[in-house]
């Protein structure tokens, strides 16, 4: 069989000799034959399509430990594992693209010396417009449920929504959604509104701890939205959710730490077949009692008059389709008719769980 030089194999794979030699070390591209004098390495031309996969690995930033797994898979396996790659890159992506555009904003409208600096108020500008929040909670425990685990807050700063599990899971979602309460009457900074937020997960992550003892079994999810008086911050684990109604369209804005989803973003399940899957109700992170504390997804949002909020546990949007929840939240005129609606529309669906929801509409403020 003809053997290609490295040098030559380098050129086809356009990877580099050393490059190669690295690869060889680590037993990830091992060349067909290396001569036993001179130590040459050798390589077999239907070699190159795996060594075009490490290149194009590589380029996509895939680790190279990552990079061996996959070119071990079968290739529909290996395009599996390589799209629940790609999905935990975007997510990361999409937390540090919404970080910079915030400090991109912040800083752009201080002034040197100013107050208005990181970790100091910043003035807004005064071409922008005031807003602000107006809010309403309801929960319900549904038509089959003996009680309810949900909790849901709305307040001046502060909008949550938490649904327990376990033995002590309405204690649970009572405790998450308590530690935060404080930011309704705190000072909150733009510029340090994040470390806020985080400084207020952790204590909500130990109430949840010393009401569930040292175990898995009882915890909570929490969604929660923070006004600053321009951006919201949102905080999220678990599987209850935010929406964004602008503009006639819904976005969900939060990720679902579940494994039907995560079997979603891997491709291993259709939409259709992730509504119908047994363990769709499977928490992959949660507030709980054992174990270290779960990172959750902490990002801001831009805000804009007419914006309508919906947070929710999955009583909601496990029973009602995301096109009901839309035509509901834009029928309804204030956030407490969108809410009883909302509940309502669970109830219709056969109430199989408990229900929460907080509607919170970003309008221009009146004058003073």
């Amino acid at each position: 069989m003809e053997m290609l030089t490295i040098g030559t194999f380098a050129k086809a794979s356009r990877l580099s000799p050393k490059a190669l030699r690295l690869y060889d070390e680590l037993e990830l591209l091992r060349p067909a034959r290396v001569d036993p004098e001179t130590g040459y390495r050798y390589y077999a031309p239907e070699q190159l399509e795996q060594a075009r996969l490490v290149a194009w690995l590589r380029r996509l930033g895939m680790p190279l430990a990552g990079i061996r797994e996959v070119c071990a898979l079968e290739p529909a396996a290996a395009a599996r594992e390589i799209r629940a790659f790609w999905a935990r890159i975007e997510s990361e992506t999409a937390t540090r693209r919404d970080l910079a555009a915030f400090l991109v904003d912040h800083l752009s409208r201080t002034v040197p010396g100013k107050p208005g600096m990181p970790g100091n108020p910043g003035n807004p500008s005064k071409d922008t417009a005031m807003l602000e929040l107006r809010y309403s909670a309801l929960s319900d425990t549904g038509l089959v449920r003996p009680a309810n685990q949900d909790t849901a807050y709305a307040g001046t700063r502060v909008l949550a929504v938490a649904d327990g599990f376990g033995s002590g899971g309405a204690p649970a979602s009572s405790a998450a959604v308590e530690a935060l309460k404080f930011l309704d009457h705190e000072p909150l900074p733009a510029g340090s509104v994040l470390n806020l937020l985080e400084d207020a997960v952790q204590g909500a992550t130990q109430a949840v701890q010393e009401v569930a003892g040292p175990t898995a079994e009882i915890g909570t999810t929490l969604t929660a939205m923070v006004w600053t008086g321009s951006q919201l911050a949102l905080v999220h684990i678990g599987d209850s959710r935010a929406y964004l109604l602008r503009d006639g369209g819904l976005f969900r804005i939060t990720h679902d730490h579940t494994m039907v989803q995560s079997m979603l973003d891997e491709g291993r399940l259709t939409p259709e077949e992730a509504t119908a899957h047994p363990q769709r109700a499977l928490l992959l992170k949660a507030l709980t009692g054992s174990g270290p504390a779960p990172a959750l997804d902490v990002r801001l949002h831009d805000a804009l008059a007419g914006d309508r909020y919906l947070l929710c546990s999955d009583g909601l949007s496990a029973v009602v389709s995301e096109d009901t929840i839309r035509d509901t939240l834009t029928a309804a005129s204030a956030p407490a008719e969108a809410a009883r609606a909302l509940v309502r529309a669970a109830n219709d669906s056969g109430g199989p769980d408990n229900v929460s929801c907080v509607v919170a509409d970003l309008v221009n403020a009146e004058p003073q």
